[in-house]
């Protein structure tokens, strides 16, 4: 009997470094091993998204030494990729070039639609065919994905520089915020997204769903059950729940947004940010509650390589029809 093949998805985001591992063979996306470094990419950069040397040097040691947790968990095939916080920097090859030269790790880059398409798999495969016409929302550290469908990928996909790092960066430069500045981003969102929106024309979801650690956090804080409780469990993030958290986010330091339920210390900066671009999407589409899926990009392009990997049947084959 052979050993099973083992795929492995490196994902090097503004925030983390992840690598999660699951076995060819049983067709879901379930991590058989899964490992976790917090470089902070986007910790301190500069309006731009300019890759400071500093940023550099953690992002190598981190893709370096998940290489080796790779080969520790016996990786046959990978898929590394970066997400906006490289592929928007503006010295991107270069960091892309030193990073590979330095590790051996090629990393590529998915595009911002294709995130969204991606995003969408993984929460119709959640979710299942029940779900109808379904729309997906997920912030993340450089980008707003939006995408809608009622197949298992989407009919359209979006995305936007809306992500609550970025927009942290951008418009948040004090801690906590000035009264002013919540505003002016407040007033940013509303209008960039409006006018994405105001563009585009679906039909009414019947489901509503959010992807991405900013949603479970903010399913978490407005009331959702825990995490610990496992991924079963059914969670929804509000809005009427979320806009008076909005007010008493703008208000704390960091420091006392990471003692609430839910919010980790490294998420506690953008996480203002993030409550603002969910109400504000939520509140532009006419959505009352997004369900939250546990699954998201990295279960996406498992997917998406699991399902194009079914064996042949014995006896029958698809062929060409005249």
């Amino acid at each position: 009997m052979t050993d099973p093949i083992r795929l492995g998805v490196l994902d090097v985001g503004s925030n983390t470094v992840n690598l999660v591992v699951a076995e060819a063979d049983s067709g879901l996306p379930l991590p058989v091993h899964a490992w976790e470094q917090r470089p902070r990419l986007a910790h301190r950069l500069p309006a731009d998204g300019t890759i400071g040397p500093d940023a550099l040097d953690r992002m190598i040691v981190s893709v370096r030494e998940a290489a080796a947790e790779a080969h520790r968990a016996g990786v046959n095939r990978m898929f590394a990729y970066t997400t906006a916080v490289v592929r928007d920097a503006p010295n991107r090859d270069a960091v892309l070039a030193q990073v590979r030269k330095a590790t051996g790790v090629r990393l590529g880059t998915i595009t911002g639609v294709e995130d969204a398409r991606l995003t969408f798999l993984a929460a119709r495969r959640w979710l299942g065919w029940q779900a109808g016409p379904m729309l997906m929302v997920d912030i993340g550290g450089g980008c707003l994905e939006v995408a809608f469908g009622r197949d298992r990928l989407p009919e359209s996909a979006m995305s936007l520089p809306l992500g609550a790092g970025r927009l942290t960066r951008e418009f948040l430069d004090s801690d906590p915020p000035s009264p002013r500045a919540v505003r002016r981003l407040s007033r940013y969102v509303r209008e960039r997204f409006g006018e994405v929106a105001a563009r585009t024309s679906w039909e009414e979801p019947h489901t509503s769903v959010a992807a991405s650690k900013t949603f479970q956090q903010l399913a978490r804080l407005t009331g959702a059950p825990p995490q610990r409780l496992g991924p079963f469990v059914p969670r929804t993030v509000e809005a009427r729940a979320l806009r008076p958290w909005i007010k008493r986010l703008a208000v704390m330091p960091s420091p006392h947004r990471a003692r609430l339920k839910g919010v980790s210390p490294h998420r506690a900066r953008q996480i203002l940010a993030g409550a603002i671009v969910a109400y504000e999407v939520m509140r532009r589409l006419g959505i009352s509650s997004l369900r939250i899926c546990p699954w998201g990009l990295r279960e996406g392009i498992l997917l998406r390589e699991l399902e194009s990997r079914q064996p042949p049947l014995a006896d029958a084959a698809w062929v060409p029809w005249a």
